[in-house]
């Protein structure tokens, strides 16, 4: 008796549980639907807004963010509307207010987390922006050229190929050196020169070798100014503006104004010294070193010979052996 009572029990239970199914089968079939559609609508709302963004002068970071940001209210709407369709609208709104004391709790636990999405989105919605994607800059002591800009994080590229990823919130509280958007950088290259160099000389023809350095700004001038006297040499720096896209700029402009400045003061006989070292022999002015040195006697203990060993005679002794 007790057997068929729990029988009837499961079987009354599983034909509500399959008339139930049966009537929410057409609405689970909708709420599908309605989050394909929203997934497509999210697709298409990306593409929009990164237009739009475009058109109006975005950055390529802003532009990604805001496009996001879009595609993600798109999403989320469709999800709430797939739960109305279920109707899960009260446990919605359960969920909703669960989160929203979940938040405060977990706000405190995720400062970091939230400075750096509040900063990345301060990066991506500065209309002056201290950078773009593909810009060579040093913040944070890291110089590299900006591959991404995330919610949380910003990716460096460095020069030597190592990958540089930086949280928003140093790069958005650091100083940002951006060498890319002047469109030009200065390039710096120091050398020495001979003490018995004419300096005026020097000065005409590193400027004329450094005016021909590829890549050169036309309306900056080249300086070339003596900055110390050395311990060999009179030390000068010349400078140059080049145009300016990548680090590789950079450095081939820095290599070709090294080469033209070698080049052209051998072609006029200008002298890079080596390191000089003054070797004191205590001579007075007006003193040759060799009379110095001949006048100088020689003294020679009695008993020795004064000849090297190897110089002696064979036939020869010592004093002290005779």
């Amino acid at each position: 008796m007790n057997a068929q009572r729990l029988y009837d029990a499961l079987n009354d239970k599983l034909s509500a549980w399959l008339k139930g199914a049966v009537v929410t089968l057409p609405n689970f079939a909708l709420a599908v639907v309605v989050l394909v559609v929203a997934w497509a609508l999210s697709k298409v709302a990306y593409k929009l807004t990164a237009r739009a963004s475009r058109r109006v002068g975005a950055n390529r970071a802003a532009r990604e963010l805001i496009a996001t940001f879009v595609r993600l209210a798109v999403l989320l709407a469709g999800v709430v509307m797939a739960l109305g369709v279920l109707q899960l609208d009260k446990m919605v709104a359960s969920v909703l207010a669960g989160a929203g004391i979940a938040g405060l709790a977990l706000g405190f636990a995720f400062q970091d987390l939230a400075a750096n999405v509040i900063s990345g989105i301060g990066l991506a919605m500065n209309h002056h922006l201290p950078f773009q994607i593909g810009d060579l800059i040093e913040t944070n002591g890291v110089l590299g050229t900006v591959r991404e800009v995330h919610l949380r994080t910003t990716i460096l590229d460095e020069p030597d190929g190592q990958v540089v990823i930086l949280p928003n919130k140093l790069v958005y509280q650091d100083k940002v050196t951006n060498y890319t958007l002047a469109g030009m950088r200065r390039v710096d290259v120091k050398c020495g020169v001979s003490y018995g160099d004419d300096l005026r000389e020097v000065q005409r023809v590193a400027k004329d070798a450094l005016a021909g350095v590829p890549g050169r700004v036309a309306d900056k001038e080249v300086e070339v100014f003596f900055e110390s006297f050395g311990d060999s040499s009179i030390d000068f720096v010349g400078r140059v503006w080049v145009g300016f896209k990548g680090q590789r700029d950079y450095m081939a402009a820095i290599s070709e104004a090294v080469v033209r400045l070698k080049a052209a003061f051998d072609a006029h006989d200008i002298s890079i010294p080596f390191p000089i070292r003054t070797l004191d022999f205590g001579i007075r002015g007006g003193e040759r070193l060799g009379e110095t040195l001949a006048a100088t006697p020689v003294r020679v203990a009695v008993g020795t010979d004064p000849r090297p060993a190897g110089d002696a005679p064979a036939g020869d002794a010592p004093a002290g052996d005779a």
